[in-house]
């Protein structure tokens, strides 16, 4: 069976695609609402083996509400660009940097999920002018959460195995693509509550998710971000990030977290008022690391309300 065409992400639905150059690489990226002068942009930046698609609910709620609502594919994953480099936090904040002013903004409201809620992180510390606000979803900050792998031996045993396992060469690619992306639908089972299990929204997400997987470099160009994540941290560039992202952020940020979450832990987020000392965090009971996809309502909800605060 041949492997799909990165097209094959571009689903329909009450949105527009569009190719963004930005950066130096071109992103796809999928837009909705008003884009008169003024309107407030809010950029959705997606988690590991994951699409723009999961930011479904939350595009057509905000563009409703009367933002303008745009969400990405990270380079590497779907239809975006998938270059040989550029898998650090340096580099992914600046594809968000340039992305927002590609489309002729001065500022946006980041959401991010999972590694998405790093990269907005990191883009608000390192291109603050650009960041109005943050709102993350079982994301902590990556000060916060290295320090919780090293301290916190639940959360060692929660990350590091599959962490671990991804910095050998090859054999995580051949696994994540293996038996038509099994291996997606094995974590993602393993992530998620019980009841998102159970339905049919979910057995659709997983079988795009297991197609995505398969377009030519997207296995590795994910893995690259862990191992970035990974091999940096006894490198110059790595201390350096690391040390650019040992500042206290004055902007308003919020954290939702799954209740029921097994991967990044709940503990962990309290790690973050060093570095968000104003933050709001919110709990959402019943779902686990797909929140904003477990509990969609829920989920917009709280971030709608977030947003409006920052207008």
């Amino acid at each position: 069976m041949s492997a799909p065409d990165p097209s094959t992400v571009r689903f329909d639905g009450p949105w527009t695609h569009r190719d963004i150059h930005a950066n130096g690489i071109r992103l796809h990226a999928v837009e909705t609402g008003p884009t008169e002068p003024g309107t407030p942009l809010v950029v959705f930046v997606h988690g590991f083996a994951d699409l723009w698609w999961s930011w479904r609910h939350q595009l057509t709620a905000f563009a409703e509400a009367g933002y303008r609502a745009v969400a990405v594919d990270l380079r590497g994953y779907g239809d975006s660009d998938k270059p040989p480099r550029g898998y650090d936090g340096w580099t992914l904040s600046g594809d968000i940097a340039g992305l927002i002013r590609a489309l002729g903004h001065r500022e946006a409201i980041l959401v991010g999920h999972a590694d998405g809620g790093l990269v907005c992180w990191a883009t608000a510390i390192l291109h603050p002018q650009l960041v109005r606000a943050i709102a993350v979803i079982g994301s902590p900050h990556p000060i916060s959460l290295r320090d919780a792998v090293i301290r916190d031996r639940a959360q060692r045993r929660a990350l590091l195995p599959t962490f671990l396992a991804y910095q050998l060469p090859w054999r995580p690619e051949r696994l994540l693509v293996r038996n038509g992306g099994a291996e997606i639908e094995r974590l993602m089972r393993l992530r998620c509550g019980p009841d998102w299990q159970r339905t049919t929204e979910f057995t659709d997400v997983v079988t795009r998710l297991r197609s995505a997987i398969a377009i030519p470099g997207v296995a590795h160009c994910n893995l690259e971000y862990q191992r970035w994540a990974f091999r940096s941290q006894w490198r110059p560039d790595g201390r350096r990030f690391l040390k650019a992202m040992d500042v206290t952020l004055d902007l308003s940020v919020l954290q939702l977290h799954g209740a029921l979450d097994p991967y990044v832990l709940a503990s962990t987020l309290r790690r973050c008022v060093r570095h968000a000392p104003g933050r709001t965090v919110k709990i959402v009971d019943g779902a686990g690391h797909y929140t904003h996809q477990e509990r969609a309502d829920d989920v917009t909800t709280a971030l709608l309300r977030f947003a409006d605060t920052t207008r």
